[in-house]
């Protein structure tokens, strides 16, 4: 594996997310060895991984190489690898390249596609968790365009123009959006011989509302917004399969035919396997911390983000799957560690919620502030703001910043290429 031997205290980080990154960052200038092991050698700005998947993006404008953010720091190394399991007794952890102890241990692992148990779904379905799913899926979408285009049958040309996204959170929405965006600008520019109304765009939840884990308000405008744009909404649908060519539901009477199916209904944590029974949340799939994120039963491990279930008054059923509650455990760990060297004693993390928004589409944005709840293209503005600012790297904003321009004056996808085509698993 390489990692020199050093007096210093080793704490190893395993997942290069917002929250392993953000912990990284506050811990540059202390005097320890940072080991930061990821299946990547990326960061993914995942907010927009659904730009990807729908052409709007190119993925190098979402994505920044690890080892350049911390290239100035001389006692971080990153290793390309997979982290296997945690051997608690020696303090070591099993990887696809080896073995490696640690002083202190920091799961950032995040999550991973909840299919909740369903095999036909995860099987056919779409996912949409990482950079080559997002290319998976704008391959899949613009490959059946392309044969749509050329097909006599009427009825495999419908079958390939019907989209189908299953979950209506934030992916769902701003995916649902984007597809019948294309619709509007890029179907009839390209493909004269179809028209949009071939194309038809299904936002398929189970819950009575889209954007269920924001206000009311928000909820409302999104419906609007995505309805104008000619997304069909299904609200109280529960699908229970997909077979490749038709998604059924609990309702007997509703099915979709399809060849492209986006499963974005849910996600679970994706655990390291070692710790105990006491440490795992089992219908969580997610680690159980205390107020300084510190797993239960382990003094020296810690978990941040997606993976930690951080139970309080205010969130009963730990903080949300988002990317400030990571960003903010990560900064706070860092200081307790820093505590926790110099013999301080720990402070309790406590979070500051900033809000929650979602895009839909061309001047349609929706946010919701702990006073203030507003949508439109004043939230639009906002939405785009904020994610430049989160993006990593001075270039990721110039680019992203260049293509949403360019998008916007000459409605327009410019990264409508199928580079790698995508084929189904048999």
């Amino acid at each position: 594996m390489n990692i020199p031997t050093s007096s210093l205290p080793r704490i190893i980080v395993v997942g290069g997310g917002f929250a392993g990154i953000s912990f990284i960052k506050k811990m540059r200038k202390e005097k320890v060895q940072i080991v930061l092991f990821d299946k990547h050698n990326y960061h993914t700005f995942q907010p927009l991984l659904y730009q990807v998947s729908t052409a709007g993006l190119e993925p190098d404008s979402i994505a920044y190489p690890l080892r350049k953010i911390f290239r100035k720091h001389k006692n971080f190394h990153f290793r390309l690898a997979e982290v296997t399991s945690i051997n608690t007794k020696d303090s070591t952890i099993e990887t696809t390249i080896g073995n490696l102890s640690y002083d202190y241990l920091v799961l950032a692992t995040g999550t991973k596609t909840n299919y909740f148990g369903n095999k036909t779904i995860e099987k056919n379905s779409m996912p949409m968790k990482s950079v080559p799913q997002a290319l998976n899926i704008r391959s899949l979408v613009l490959q059946n365009i392309e044969e749509a285009d050329i097909t006599e049958d009427k009825e495999k040309r419908l079958q390939l123009l019907n989209f189908v996204i299953a979950g209506a959170g934030p992916t769902g929405v701003e995916l649902a959006g984007a597809l019948a965006e294309f619709r509007k600008s890029i179907l009839a520019v390209d493909y004269p011989s179809l028209t949009p109304q071939d194309m038809q765009v299904h936002l398929v939840e189970g819950a009575n509302r889209v954007l269920s884990a924001m206000s009311e308000h928000s909820s409302k405008k999104a419906k609007l917004y995505l309805e104008k744009l000619g997304v069909t909404i299904h609200l109280n649908t529960l699908i229970n399969g997909y077979d490749g060519e038709i998604v059924t539901t609990v309702n007997e009477d509703l099915s979709f035919k399809t060849k492209t199916f986006i499963w974005a209904a849910g996600v679970t944590g994706a655990p390291v396997k070692g710790l105990n029974a006491k440490a795992l949340a089992e219908r969580a799939n997610r680690y159980n911390v205390n107020e300084f994120n510190q797993v239960e039963s382990y003094k020296t491990i810690f978990a941040l983000g997606d993976i930690a279930l951080m139970q309080t008054g205010k969130f009963p059923k730990g903080h949300p799957q988002v990317a400030q509650p990571a960003i903010q455990q990560g900064e706070h760990l860092a200081k307790n560690i820093k505590r926790i060297i110099d013999n301080k004693s720990l402070i309790p993390f406590s979070y500051f919620d900033k809000g929650s928004m979602a895009t839909i589409g061309r001047n349609k944005a929706v946010v919701d502030l702990k006073k203030f709840k507003f949508a439109g293209p004043f939230a639009w503005f906002v939405w785009m703001f904020i994610h430049l600012f989160f993006l990593v790297g001075f270039r990721n904003r110039v680019v992203t910043f260049f293509n949403w321009a360019y998008n916007y004056i000459n409605y327009d996808r410019a990264a409508r290429l199928i580079i790698r085509p995508f084929k189904r698993k048999s």
